[in-house]
C-alpha cells in the first residue's frame, strides 16, 4: 500500500469510499453527490466519506496507523477492499469511476473486506488518514462534514 501520494481537487472535497460500495451511482448523474441530502444518505449508509476540505487545489495524503485527535472519524463500507482516495469529482457517477489511474485525481488502495473507521486530520495541504477495521457500519451525521 502506498503510505503518501498526491492529488489535485476543483470541488474542494475529498472522497473515500468502495468501488463496489457505491456502484448503484454509477448510472446516475455525475455530480449526484453535491445535492447535500444524497452526500448525506449515503455517507449515513457507510458507502462513502466526503470531506470538505475549504479549498480547491493540490493534498497530500499521509496514510497512517494511527491518528491522535482527528478532525472527523467516518465509518465505511469495503466489499470489495479496493478503496479510492481522492478527489471529490472523481466519484463515481455520470457512467465514470476511479477505474483508470491515467484519469483519476488520486489512487486506489487495497484492504481485506470488512468496515472499516476512516480518521482525518488536516495540517495544511497535508491530509494524516489512518484506515483501521471497525464493527461500525454506518454513521449518523446530521450535517455534511467540512473542515475549515
Amino acid at each position: 500500500m502506498l503510505n503518501a501520494f498526491s492529488f489535485m481537487t476543483d470541488t474542494a472535497t475529498l472522497a473515500i469510499f468502495d468501488l463496489q460500495a457505491i456502484q448503484h451511482r454509477k448510472s446516475d448523474t455525475a455530480d449526484w453527490w453535491s445535492i447535500p441530502a444524497d452526500e448525506l444518505d449515503e455517507m449515513n449508509k457507510g458507502n462513502i466519506a466526503f470531506i470538505g476540505l475549504g479549498n480547491d487545489g493540490f493534498y497530500t495524503i499521509n496514510l497512517c496507523d494511527k491518528i491522535a485527535d482527528p478532525d472527523i472519524k467516518i465509518n465505511i463500507n469495503c466489499p470489495s477492499g479496493e478503496i479510492f482516495i481522492g478527489a471529490g469529482e472523481d466519484t463515481t457517477g455520470g457512467d465514470l469511476e476511479p477505474d483508470d489511474p491515467q484519469y483519476r485525481a488520486g489512487n486506489v488502495i487495497f484492504l481485506p473486506v470488512g468496515y472499516y473507521e476512516v480518521s482525518l486530520k488536516k495540517l495544511n495541504s497535508i491530509l494524516f488518514i489512518s484506515i483501521i477495521l471497525s464493527n461500525a457500519k454506518l454513521n449518523k451525521f446530521e450535517n455534511v462534514l467540512r473542515l475549515d
